[in-house]
């Protein structure tokens, strides 16, 4: 009876203390924390670190309106940000628990919509750019009008993201990527019909490993995922289109709805810390705007194309905006292009 009692005191025991220590779970991009910045939460916190991964706002957005809950951190490009605002299902942030956030760009909180960081933290900056196979495909040119070229064994890929695809074919066209007018998305939509008759699939993940292993030839996908694949594969060549790209800043916020808002907090702050940036940075391959962590990482790392755009392309690329009324114009054009044969 003694040892019953002694075996169950412990479980009572060690369940307490996995309750104490807590769980914190968040749901971002697919490879979108490096490992060691996570493991080192974990020890610093005597907790654990459970990701779920979302392949596009859309779905994340999706999701949250379903009900979702149990996630504590969550990584929204800025333009959902304020969608999520206006649907009030985030938490506001304590900053005397975020004592890092001093570290951010001010010339970057300038450009995103949560300027004073009431609900959201700037995480990275990225682009949507294009790769490709250059032992496969040659002569390839920084230009969206590749997806014009006839790849044999329709070997490419477009991202499975409305935002950037038909963002992608606006630019092809000379207009914003941020376009409401109807002549502008129907011409858009038109070009993206003619590209995917070309590719093998839209796709937000697998494109990764397809370049890799050369089943794909020619790719449309995030700079930081084009980023570590070019470190492992030489054959591998990013390319940013001149006519311009999408700018994305994807934040740091907590749902209303967070069951551990403290840790998360913690989380956040963690990230910031500008030794942790700057490994995550270079391990991500997206630019983080923590001016303390941009003076740790390599020459190298800036250097690179997927890092850093040329300056004439920047002037001419754009960040997305929230969409409001008009989404429903996209909404519709994305549909006719996934029904399109």
């Amino acid at each position: 009876m003694k040892a019953l009692l002694c075996a169950l005191a412990v479980s009572l025991l060690a369940l307490a203390q996995v309750r104490a220590a807590g769980v914190l779970h968040v749901y971002t991009w697919a490879d979108y924390l490096s490992p060691e910045a996570v493991e080192s939460f974990e020890k610093a916190h005597d907790c654990r670190v459970i990701v779920d991964t979302f392949d596009s706002n859309e779905s994340l957005h999706a999701r949250l309106k379903a009900g979702a809950k149990g996630y504590d951190v969550i990584f929204p490009t800025s333009y959902m940000v304020r969608l999520l605002q206006q649907e009030d299902l985030l938490l506001p942030l304590d900053h005397a628990a975020l004592p890092n956030l001093r570290h951010l760009d001010r010339e970057v909180l300038d450009k995103v919509h949560d300027r004073e960081m009431r609900h959201a933290v700037p995480y990275t900056l990225g682009y949507a750019v294009i790769a490709v196979r250059s032992d496969r495909l040659k002569d390839a040119a920084p230009t969206w009008a590749m997806f014009e070229r006839e790849i044999p064994g329709r070997r490419a890929t477009l991202l499975d993201d409305m935002r950037e695809t038909l963002g992608a074919a606006l630019k092809h066209l000379g207009h914003s990527l941020n376009s409401r007018d109807e002549a502008e998305l129907a011409a858009a939509r038109d070009v993206v019909i003619r590209w995917k008759r070309g590719i093998a699939k839209f796709d937000n993940e697998g494109y990764k490993g397809g370049l890799d292993s050369g089943e794909f030839h020619l790719v449309h996908g995030y700079s930081g995922d084009l980023f570590q694949v070019a470190q492992e594969n030489r054959r591998v060549q990013i390319l940013i289109p001149r006519e311009g790209v999408s700018i994305g800043c994807d934040e740091m916020v907590i749902p209303k709805t967070s069951p551990q808002p403290a840790l998360a907090m913690q989380f956040i702050n963690h990230l910031l810390d500008p030794e942790v940036a700057a490994e995550n940075m270079e391990w991500l391959g997206y630019l983080c705007p923590n001016t303390a962590a941009l003076k740790l990482v390599s020459p190298d790392f800036l250097q690179n194309p997927a890092v850093t755009i040329p300056a004439e392309v920047k002037a001419k690329s754009e960040v997305m905006d929230d969409l409001g009324s008009d989404l429903a114009k996209w909404t519709k054009v994305w549909d006719e292009i996934k029904a399109a044969r």
